[in-house]
């Protein structure tokens, strides 16, 4: 057992679902009372050291694990579900919301070269998923992927960044739903919010419309994968022929002279800038390896599917963009409602509400999938018992985790009643870029060290070269964001650098492990690049956006100091004690009574 990691085997069958009590939310011996809190509390210490170094396994993740939900998830989804769940969760929820804002005020019309930027990027990640998830068939998706292979304190990082993004994420779709709303009907897009001008600027136009949006979506989530899918899938029908009609009547109305007079208004620091902000456009393709452990066979679906939405995903955001910019001049673009406005001004009145309408089908799909694959992370997460395992029960009839669901709902309505969109995007970007960059370095972990049987001479070589890689791919990063940008020896010394890390990965270090079903091509190279491309982008981000995500992971650090720790250690120790019991059975040293009948 990896760093005795492994957790009760015990769902606690025939109790009713819906109960509360003290003992469903903290059942660990540290929160038993305040003094056995108080003795947790002066340990903290050691026990840090002890879960830091923790790691757990494929078979605890993919496999003990699910005991804690008490009922399974159900395996009814193909490779044609999760690639139509991949084009719902993205498709609307990146194109539609961002694009305005990002042309308006970061690309101009180089707005295309953007998403192919963000698109190439979130590529490559879904190429590190893609083995992972196949591997490791786990609801927990990357959080998972990041236990096993980087530890304990690396998946409660990446967990409180995923709960941050569902949270975030379905907020900034759930108020992009009113403004699209509002367009269809004719009005201004901030009109159906209620404005406040006692509240701070952002955060002073209240959205009841979203919460109730919010709230709707999640509780046909609750109602079942295989429902939910369905729908989906015939509402993706509708979004492929309006997305048709945008760029069809789009280049019809294409005029060059909108392209004038420069193509990068902001210089390439702009376009960058915009790919980092519409990185969160590409978001959903994580949700479809949360679905693996509801896949009939993840080995074969979980890539096709995948790999297939992704890359389609990236050629329709690069067109849909670029007949934007074709159709209207940047500078006059709605950030708020960009598509129906562009089509108005061209003399298409009519056209403005099948966009709206298709903006709103697109969001309405992104927040419905965005809710099966956020509940999905925060099940794993607490079957990890790293928050409340409460919200690892899963429904018996409906086979769905409803509290969990319940739980990220409530948090996003209460975000989307008050924070503006730019608000939301950035934060959610840098969050999403984090993550999948630690995805990339835990492939790469994954394929060249294995524990208990990598010698200690090939672990030391992959360390040194994979710390080259990262911090070459940081030092481009920020020497691009410096005031030597336009300086090219500093490319030169860090980009030699990240090219020297991955080529001692491909011909110093051997790779210790061979995937069983599907393997990322390219290896080392392309989990390197996404690595280099996510951290890239994550400098590209604004000061605002690091204040705010250094602020949140403090209070995770927080959080995970006074509770998750203590409880993680609690179970993997308790599971410890009662393995060394059953050894010791096992082995004879310990004779179990033998009863002779009743007494």
């Amino acid at each position: 057992m990896a760093g005795g990691d492994q957790p009760p085997a015990g769902g606690q069958q025939g109790r009713r679902y819906w109960r509360w009590s003290k003992e469903d939310f903290f059942p660990e011996p540290s929160f038993q009372s305040w003094r056995s809190y108080g003795g947790a509390l002066a340990a903290t210490v050691p026990r840090l050291r002890d879960r830091v170094a923790a790691r757990s396994t494929d078979a605890i993740e993919a496999g003990t694990l699910l005991a804690e939900s008490e009922n399974p998830l159900r395996r009814c989804l193909t490779w044609v579900d999760l690639a139509f769940l991949g084009f719902g969760s993205v498709v609307g929820s990146g194109v539609f919301v961002l694009t305005g804002q990002e042309a308006r005020f970061d690309a101009g019309p180089a707005i295309p070269l953007a998403y192919a930027a963000a698109g190439f990027s979130a590529l490559l990640s879904s190429f590190c998923y893609a083995e992972l998830a196949t591997e490791i068939p786990s609801a927990g998706g990357s959080f998972s992927y990041l236990r096993v292979e980087l530890g304990d304190m690396a998946a409660f990082l990446a967990a409180g960044n995923i709960l941050l993004e569902a949270v975030v994420g379905a907020a900034g779709l759930g108020r992009s739903w009113t403004s699209y709303l509002a367009t269809l009907l004719g009005r201004d897009s901030d009109s159906l919010r209620i404005h406040v001008p006692a509240l701070a600027e952002g955060f002073n136009l209240l959205d009841p419309i979203a919460v109730v949006v919010l709230i709707s979506t999640s509780a046909l989530a609750m109602s079942g994968a295989r429902l939910t899918s369905t729908i989906n899938s015939l509402a993706s029908v509708v979004g492929i022929v309006i997305i048709a009609f945008v760029m069809g009547f789009g280049f019809t109305h294409f005029h060059s002279s909108n392209l004038e007079p420069s193509f990068f208004p902001f210089g390439a620091a702009g376009v960058f800038r915009a790919a980092a902000v519409v990185y969160w456009s590409y978001t959903g393709f994580d949700m479809v390896a949360t679905m693996a452990e509801e896949t009939k066979n993840p080995g074969r679906d979980v890539p096709i599917g995948l790999l297939s939405s992704m890359s389609a995903i990236t050629v329709v955001y690069c067109l849909m963009s670029f007949a934007l910019v074709g159709m209207q001049k940047y500078s006059d673009i709605d950030p708020n409602a960009a598509y129906s406005v562009a089509f108005a001004a061209t003399g298409l009145k009519w056209a403005r509400y099948v966009v709206a309408l298709g903006a709103l089908k697109g969001m309405t799909s992104g927040l419905l999938v965005g809710a099966l694959g956020q509940a999905r992370y925060t099940t794993q997460i607490a079957r990890t018992h790293m928050i409340p395992p409460y919200f690892a029960l899963v429904h018996p009839k409906t086979g769905t985790p409803v509290y969990a669901t319940m739980a990220v709902t409530l948090g996003a309505a209460c975000v989307a009643l008050f924070s503006s969109l730019d608000v939301l995007a950035s934060v959610s970007s840098i969050s999403t870029l984090f993550i999948f960059a630690l995805v990339a370095v835990a492939l790469l972990v994954r394929r060249y060290y294995v524990a208990g049987r990598t010698p200690a001479a090939q672990l030391r070589t992959f360390l040194c070269y994979l710390a080259l890689l990262v911090l070459s791919s940081i030092g481009i990063s920020v020497y691009y964001n410096s005031r030597y940008a336009g300086r090219w020896p500093g490319y030169a010394v860090f980009g030699m650098g990240w090219a020297a890390g991955t080529a001692g990965l491909a011909f110093a270090a051997n790779q210790q492990r061979v995937p069983r079903m599907y393997g990322v091509p390219l290896m080392p190279w392309l989990p390197a690049m996404s690595v280099a491309t996510n951290l890239f982008l994550m400098g590209s981000l604004g000061s605002l956006a690091y204040m705010r995500f250094g602020i949140c992971t403090v209070a995770m650090l927080v959080y995970y100091v006074l509770f998750g720790v203590h409880a993680t250690y609690d179970v993997a120790h308790s599971v410890d004690a009662a393995d060394a019991v059953a050894d010791n059975v096992e082995q004879g040293k310990i004779a179990l009574p033998v009863s002779t009948g009743p007494a």
